[in-house]
């Protein structure tokens, strides 16, 4: 699913082996339904996009307490995710984004992709002036990532944000520089909004931002 909007839809789907770890026998307790169960645990690995990362700590925590099911999974970024797939190094992965036909040709054992999260990639700003949302339409957002708008009182700007106290100042624009579902679909949407940036940067989970800075996200669920 994706919109034309400005916030672009984002799914997060599980990218699934079927493999299995067996380990010692473990007793656990659901301390709010009173639930135990004894036996082989079973212990999973995982590892991709950060977008789902804090409901996939829930849902992996409460299954623990209900099973003898514990499942680590590291928010290491989608394209992280699917390399360790390919590699064999992890059970299941995740990405914004599916996996092309020649990545599922190199994995080692058949993929599945299951749908999982649906959410949302925005953009934000930090522009402590205004006393209200500021406007931006998708062709200027993509003017602005494209580095060709690149301070904030530029009249395109300032024609969507009549009266707002625009600053004089340069536009830090600031994006992943790791290999990224949410860059996927981000850039996906600019291609869509604006020629300029399809017949360039393009989309794609690796985009040669032409402005910017860019910085990786990377967050691991602590272990047990």
């Amino acid at each position: 699913m994706r919109t034309r909007a400005l916030l672009p839809a984002l799914l997060a789907a599980g990218v699934s082996v079927g493999c299995s770890a067996a380990s010692d026998a473990a007793r656990l307790e659901d301390s709010a339904g009173g639930v135990r169960v004894s036996g082989t645990r079973v212990d999973m690995t995982g590892a991709g996009a950060t977008f789902p990362y804090p409901l996939y700590a829930r849902w992996f925590n409460d299954y623990a307490l209900r099973t003898n099911v514990r499942i680590n999974y590291q928010s290491i970024g989608s394209g992280g995710g699917i390399r360790q797939m390919l590699a064999g190094t992890v059970d299941f992965g995740a990405t914004d984004v599916p996996m092309t036909d020649t990545e599922i040709a190199e994995a080692r054992t058949p993929i599945m992709h299951v749908p999982t999260v649906l959410g949302a990639v925005a953009i934000t700003y930090n522009l402590p002036a205004l006393k209200r949302p500021l406007k931006l339409s998708g062709d200027v957002v993509a003017d602005i990532f494209l580095g060709r708008v690149n301070r904030w009182n530029n009249p395109r700007i300032v024609t969507l944000n009549p009266g707002a106290p625009l600053p004089d100042g340069d536009i830090l624009v600031v994006h992943r520089a790791d290999g990224s579902g949410t860059s996927y679909i981000m850039s996906d949407y600019l291609s869509m909004v604006s020629p300029a940036w399809a017949s360039g940067p393009g989309r794609g989970k690796d985009v040669r931002w032409p402005a910017g800075i860019g910085g990786k996200v990377t967050r691991e669920l602590p272990g047990r």
